[in-house]
């Protein structure tokens, strides 16, 4: 069941659609941009939860500076909040931000239900979607690098790690039973962790493998790169006539899909990468850094944009943010415009005043792939 590791192990004992309340601080000016609790963050967290299988009831934003270190949002929000959760049936406290593990105690003790952050909803999306083992390896380091500093007395958050509710421990001595209980969660938890480090490791060097032989046969490689939700798959398929899967959901692919493109005496790979988010948690940007280098070391980067997002400029922002964190921002890219066979005309010409080289298409009706195509083979042999 989706959220399962959100929800705890008394997850399955909930409905179909657990419901979740938002929580959010937003600058004291309100302003609606793409900031943490903003009109536009919240409507990607309400989308995110929708993927994790949760339905939203309602949502208490707070305008202060910052969020407050106890509680997040303040005192006198929480009793909104819990007031919320109580009239709503509530299972969920969602937060758009991280949480301190002190926040999510006091938060939890003034609500009386289980309380997550937007790095947690995101994780549990990723481990939903992971299909090969090099994914879940990686979504595995990621939920133990947030759940380590995290751990508490209640087994919660060990929930899901390990494909299970992980042994609790027991001991005695000057250590009270909690305490050695956490010592024994956290090494195992450390001991997990170094053992997926390996894994992860030889299935890196088999694709640094694959990557030389490539580059040893002169083969050039483009990387299909961009927001989640962006229509990547989508192109790739329609590029390639590969069947990856495509479904209207964020973070739908996890795996690197790679095809081979040939055009008369032009040959070169094209890979369809994972995409990205605001905010994405940097515990998965370190867990995929191995997945992420099909970027960095692809020599062209297909940067796919959504033409329907109300944000497409913002996201186009993101992705060049995390580009440059992941040692990819200096890769020619080719900017596509998605979906114009459904994106309000006038945003679509917003977006090619903004970016005069971007490539409108549809990867849907095809509209446009033939110039794509075209235009591909032109980036290639220049390369």
């Amino acid at each position: 069941m989706a959220g399962s590791w959100l929800l705890g192990p008394h997850a399955s004992a909930l409905g179909e659609r657990p419901t979740a309340v938002l929580v959010a601080v937003r600058g004291e000016d309100g302003t609606a941009d793409s900031g943490p609790g903003s009109e536009t963050s919240l409507a990607e967290l309400r989308r995110l939860a929708d993927t994790d299988g949760l339905s939203i009831a309602d949502a208490v934003v707070q305008n202060r500076p910052r969020p407050d270190p106890a509680t997040f949002v303040g005192s006198g929000k929480v009793d909104e909040l819990a007031a919320l959760a109580e009239r709503s049936h509530a299972d969920l406290v969602i937060a758009d931000g991280e949480l301190t593990p002190g926040q999510v105690r006091n938060l939890e003790e003034r609500t009386g239900i289980r309380v997550v952050d937007r790095t947690a909803l995101i994780l549990d999306i990723f481990a939903e979607h992971a299909r090969t083992s090099d994914g879940r390896v990686q979504v595995e380091l990621a939920q133990i690098a947030y759940q380590l500093p995290r751990l508490r007395g209640d087994g919660r958050s060990m929930s899901r790690v390990g494909g299970g509710r992980m042994a609790g421990g027991a001991g005695m001595g000057v250590r009270g039973p909690g305490e050695m209980r956490l010592e024994t969660q956290r090494r195992t938890l450390r001991e997990r962790a170094t053992r997926l480090r390996r894994n992860a490791s030889e299935l890196a060097r088999r694709r640094e493998r694959t990557r030389n032989r490539r580059a040893r046969n002169q083969v050039p490689s483009v990387s299909i790169t961009g927001y989640t939700n962006a229509g990547k798959s989508a192109l790739l398929n329609r590029l390639t006539g590969a069947d990856a899967q495509v479904r209207d959901v964020l973070f739908a692919t996890l795996d690197p899909t790679v095809r081979r493109i040939s055009t008369g005496e032009l040959t070169y790979t094209i890979t369809d990468t994972v995409g990205f988010v605001r905010h994405l948690p940097h515990q998965l940007v370190d867990a995929f850094r191995s997945t992420l280098d099909e970027v960095s070391r692809s020599d062209l980067a297909l940067h796919v944009v959504d033409a329907c997002a109300p944000d497409a400029l913002g996201q186009i922002t993101t992705v060049h943010g995390v580009l440059h964190e992941i040692g990819a921002g200096d890769v020619p890219e080719l900017l596509v415009l998605n979906k114009i066979d459904v994106a309000p005309p006038e945003w679509v010409d917003a977006l090619c005043r903004a970016h005069p080289h971007a490539v409108p298409v549809s990867a849907r009706t095809g509209a446009g792939i033939d110039y794509l195509r075209e235009e591909l083979a032109r980036r290639v042999r220049r390369l």
